[in-house]
């Protein structure tokens, strides 16, 4: 698959899980990823895999939520590259298990600068690229807890509610600029943030790191059918 060719596409907390994912999909379709997250390690192990499948890709450290540094990492895109023409806003954190009245303030706030500010920070930093080419698309990886209640995750299902509507705001924003912006939303995934497996006799569904892949690969190779688009993503079978 070769779609992708010539295009630049930054991945944030692409160490891992979903963002390693994705990374791969995307470099494997022919776009030049540039690998975000704060664990450089596992961002070089990425950058390897991508390069022995026979695809492209860099790694920049970064830490998300400092305003300073992302706008940096904009500034790195800019000069060693000359385009950003997708960016996907995948970095996240959960802090569930307990009551919105147990939470102390400051996991509430790391919990809102990482899910919530890094996507603002990102979309600053590189939304003024692809205005200049009138040509990009930003994609931000939401939950299925952005539609739904999530008893003893409240805080994270508000980050998520809170992702959604940005994107549908930033969609009205960035139409004029031929910019798209999509959210991808899915269930429970399987990966280490998501629980990993289950056990049991009743083993919970899971929605895999490929699959929202899939969805994002779909989302950036598809013609338009309008400047903002929301996938949901429901489990289809056991892990």
């Amino acid at each position: 698959m070769a779609e992708l060719n010539g295009q630049v596409a930054v991945v944030t907390g692409a160490a891992r899980g979903i963002g390693e994912a994705i990374a791969k999909r995307l470099a494997a379709m022919g776009a030049t990823v540039v690998l975000t997250a704060r664990d450089a390690e596992q961002l070089h192990r990425v950058q390897q895999q991508i390069a022995s499948a026979g695809g492209k890709a860099s790694v920049h450290a970064c830490d998300l939520q400092d305003a300073e540094a992302v706008a940096a990492l904009g500034d790195i895109v800019q000069q060693q590259h000359g385009r950003c023409d997708i960016l996907v806003n995948n970095a996240g954190i959960g802090i569930l298990g307990k009551p919105l009245h147990q939470m102390t303030p400051a996991e509430w706030d790391t919990l809102m600068s990482t899910n919530l500010r890094a996507p603002y920070l990102m979309i600053r930093a590189f939304a003024p690229m692809m205005i200049a080419a009138s040509n990009g698309h930003i994609i931000n990886v939401s939950s299925l807890a952005g539609r739904n209640p999530l008893p003893n995750g409240a805080a994270y299902s508000a980050s998520k509610w809170g992702l959604n509507g940005l994107t549908y705001s930033v969609a009205e924003e960035l139409r004029p600029y031929n910019v798209r912006v999509s959210v991808v939303a899915p269930g429970s995934v399987n990966t280490h943030f998501g629980g990993g497996g289950s056990t049991g006799k009743n083993p919970v569904k899971k929605v895999q790191p490929e699959d929202v892949a899939h969805v994002v690969a779909m989302l950036v190779t598809q013609a338009p059918q309008s400047f903002v688009s929301e996938v949901l993503i429901r489990p289809t079978q056991k892990p």
